[in-house]
């Protein structure tokens, strides 16, 4: 989209006149107990206890190896560069008073909601704790833990401290996300008050910031962790476990990171959507006001909602599918390793680790290729946005090339297969390519400039019925493409696995899955870059809120118009990466249950029969669980904006001069309605995806206990976690791509296409918004974080199902 010369210079020209209303729901704010433990600390003691860490965590890494080492330096790099990008960020004005009033509005009701939904999240983290602790007191042992003198309590306490650690660091991510949010949006605002680029560039710096903590906490956290095990252990030590079976001790970090992103999804889903679709039913659709206009009493909590949902879970989300990649990875490099007799096996596990470690490196080159602003006084039309984003991409996806390359070679290469590194860099080579194709897929079912949405928008001119069936239609088409590509990306990374060279004692191949293990790590190496993308959305949109409920002129919100546009673009394009790396993430935690099996039944475990009428019908309640948790977290968004809507409407009719702007309306009661009733409905969905998996494989444990057959617990979770991964991938791939469409349809109305905004195809496209608002940022997203978390339960689980 070309802009004329005022909106990229910003000459506004006078406010307006008519009087603003600003809400006035400042209080104390809220701050996560260990930050202000550590803001509590005298200066000086924190850079003692700074120095002794810091040694601590290197004196474990060399004590581990030299690539741990290595890790960890690129892990604080990247830390001191986000430090550098707060700063940064944070050295930026907050515009006039106005602007800052509305933003400690949001910034307050952002970290209320997330202090009482964490609060909850860390109750029922505890709780299964407990569970798993009791689990594994009295579980069986396999045989590498009983030649390592690895004892039930020692094995149940590592879990145990390994999840309640993933717990807390994924919720430390949530709220790295949030904090930097709610701080970048008012700045953004300020900043397209004079110039749209720089504008964008604060929007990428902010969610540069959240995304290099999160990958690199997800990194160094699990780095740690391995290294503590091996020397706490006396890994490889005469008498003790071997290094190859060390990161199935990791599986606890991986399910308390899924543990907490999908409640911090699901409630933070429940929150956005139900604010956001009570804002425009009544606000934009009965009373005919714009969006985020200050009269509607809902407009806070929607742009909350963008912070709690977009942000804050977000970032657990990514963490969480970071941590699954990696703790997964690790199990099928080790176990290959251990399979083909390699010598020194430390590459294959540590792999992962590195390849991520340079993500953050090609990450940060790539937010920092995006450069500050022009010279104002240079009257040139703004460049598409996201041509902007898409050069930083490439620079970021051609560095990783480079850099999977080098880590193959140095990390792969053995003297058993001399070339297996080239082959398992050409399966990273798969891995990178898939997720550039699937960024580019989702933009185009999802981009206006292209001709599916555009196609929407144009049966808006016909009704909301039309409008409603083409985005379901172009929803289920957008499914096709992905699953082919999924489908090449496997069998091909499995094949180049499988031709590597690498071979067993018998002679056969052992290297197909640690191939398709290598091509997720490919397609996740631009991690932190694709976060930086999704965190820019949510911050554009708060920013285009903060710049309507302020009332500043129209050429300011033309430019926060077309960030946000692009920012709706960017978050649908990162939810279909997350949702391509989900089911690869899923596929190997899949083989690693699988292992896990073998290991504690003491027998093979290499197919599951689907022929067997126990294990189809362990299948079916795979496919509905994921229809049915898919229904109750859409019900749960419905209702709670019931209750949104009914307030709005009572405040409208009570207080008759809001729409004068001679009341204010009571923007705290919307929040507290959406905050309280998303906190309730997110427990019903949740506990079933926990509940489901255990329940059915100690039923069918059971019942295979007195039919004679031992393993038919096992086989009945095994198809249960097929069929969910398979219909989860479907359903997100179609509600992820229908609502981002709808959204961007809306979008391309309001640029004046169609009759624009006010007419009846603009409230068609509404109506289809409206429904698209729960699939894309509450259902979709939860969708596949269900897929990994239900892969790490029964991982974890396993011994119940034996």
């Amino acid at each position: 989209m070309m802009m004329g010369d005022d909106v990229e210079n910003g000459n506004l020209g006078p406010y307006l006149d008519r009087p603003r209303t600003f809400p006035n729901m400042r209080s104390k704010p809220y701050t996560p107990l260990i930050f202000r433990i550590l803001r509590g600390i005298n200066v000086r003691v924190l850079v003692i206890l700074l120095f002794l860490g810091f040694g601590y965590v290197f004196y474990i890494g060399a004590s581990t190896s030299p690539i741990i080492v290595f890790v960890f330096s690129v892990c604080i790099v990247s830390f001191l560069l986000s430090i550098y990008l707060t700063k940064w960020v944070l050295s930026k004005d907050e515009g006039p008073p106005e602007m800052a009033q509305i933003s400690e509005a949001i910034r307050d009701g952002a970290e209320g909601f997330f202090k009482t939904q964490y609060g909850t999240i860390s109750k029922m983290a505890v709780l299964l704790a407990l569970v798993i602790l009791s689990i594994y007191l009295f579980r069986n042992t396999t045989p590498q833990q009983e030649s390592s003198g690895l004892g039930r309590a020692t094995s149940a306490c590592i879990t145990v401290a390994a999840f309640l650690l993933g717990a807390l660091c994924s919720g430390v991510a949530g709220y790295v996300g949030m904090w930097v949010s709610v701080r970048a949006n008012v700045r953004v605002s300020s900043a397209a008050r004079r110039s749209a680029r720089e504008a964008l560039q604060i929007a990428v710096r902010a969610g540069g910031f959240s995304a290099l903590v999160v990958v690199g906490m997800a990194v160094i956290g699990i780095a740690i962790l391995y290294a503590t095990f091996y020397v706490w252990l006396g890994v490889d030590s005469p008498g003790s476990m071997k290094v190859t079976d060390l990161p199935l001790l990791l599986v606890g970090y991986g399910f308390g990171a899924s543990f907490v992103a999908l409640f911090a999804q699901l409630g933070g889903g429940i929150y956005t959507k139900a604010a956001d679709v009570g804002a425009d039913l009544v606000g934009k659709v009965e009373q005919g006001i714009p969006e985020d206009d200050p009269r509607n009493p809902a407009v806070i909590a929607d742009l909350v909602g963008d912070n709690v949902g977009d942000c804050a879970a977000r970032g657990a989300d990514l963490f969480e599918s970071i941590a699954a990649e990696i703790i997964s990875a690790m199990i099928l490099g080790g176990t290959m390793a251990q399979h083909c007799k390699i010598e020194d096996p430390s590459g294959f596990i540590l792999f992962p680790l590195v390849v991520h470690s340079f993500d953050l490196v090609v990450s940060s080159i790539g937010i920092l290729s995006i450069r500050g602003t022009r010279d104002s006084n240079v009257k040139v039309p703004l460049e598409d946005p996201m041509t902007i984003l898409q050069k930083g991409y490439s620079v970021t996806i051609i560095l990783a090339v480079l850099t999977f390359f080098g880590s193959t070679r140095w990390l792969l290469y053995t003297e058993q297969a001399p070339s297996a590194w080239l082959n398992f860099s050409l399966c990273g080579l798969v891995g990178i390519i898939t997720a550039y194709v699937f960024v580019w897929i989702t933009k185009y079912y999802t981009d206006y400039k292209h001709e599916p949405v555009r196609t929407l928008a144009l049966s808006s001119s016909t009704g909301h019925g039309t409008n409603i069936i083409a985005g379901v239609s172009l929803g289920l088409e957008s499914t096709a493409i992905p699953v082919l590509v999924i489908s090449v990306s496997i069998i091909s990374a499995f094949w180049l696995g499988h031709t590597s060279g690498l071979v067993d004692e018998t002679g056969t191949p052992t290297g197909g899955l640690f191939g398709t293990a290598v091509a997720t790590m490919g397609m996740l190496s631009t991690a932190a870059y694709i976060l930086t993308m999704d965190m820019f959305g949510p911050i554009a949109d708060n920013a285009g809120g903060i710049v309507e409920m302020s009332q500043q002129p129209e050429s300011v919100r033309e430019i926060t118009d077309v960030l946000d546009a692009v920012g709706n673009t960017t978050k649908a394009t990162t939810k279909g990466f997350a949702i391509g790396s989900a089911a690869l993430a899923s596929f190997l935690l899949f083989s690693a249950y699988m292992d896990e099996v073998s290991s504690f039944a003491r027998e093979p475990f290499k197919q599951v029969d689907i022929a067997i009428p126990e294990v189809f019908i362990g299948g079916l309640l795979g496919s509905m669980l994921i229809f049915l948790f898919s229904a109750w977290a859409c019900a749960a968004v419905g209702r709670t904006a019931q209750e949104v809507v009914k307030e709005v409407r009572r405040q409208f009719i009570e207080r008759p001069g809001i729409m004068d702007y001679k009341e204010k309306p009571d923007y705290g009661r919307c929040v507290a309605i959406v905050a309280s009733a998303s906190l309730r409905e997110m427990i019903k969905p949740g506990a079933l995806a926990i509940v489901s998996p255990i329940v059915v494989g100690f039923l069918f444990r059971v019942l295979g206990h007195y039919t004679g057959h031992p393993l038919l617990g096992a086989k009945v979770v095994a198809a249960l976690l097929m069929f969910a991964t398979v219909s989860g991938i479907l359903m997100a791939l179609f509600l992820n791509t229908a609502g981002g469409a709808w959204d961007n349809a809306k979008k391309f109305i309001e640029t004046g296409a169609l009759g624009g905004k006010g007419s009846e195809s603009h409230k068609a496209a509404i109506t289809g918004d409206t429904v698209g608002d729960p699939f894309k940022d509450t259902v979709g997203p939860s969708l596949h974080v269900l897929i990994k978390m239900l892969a790490t339960i029964t991982l974890v689980m396993a011994p119940v199902f034996l």
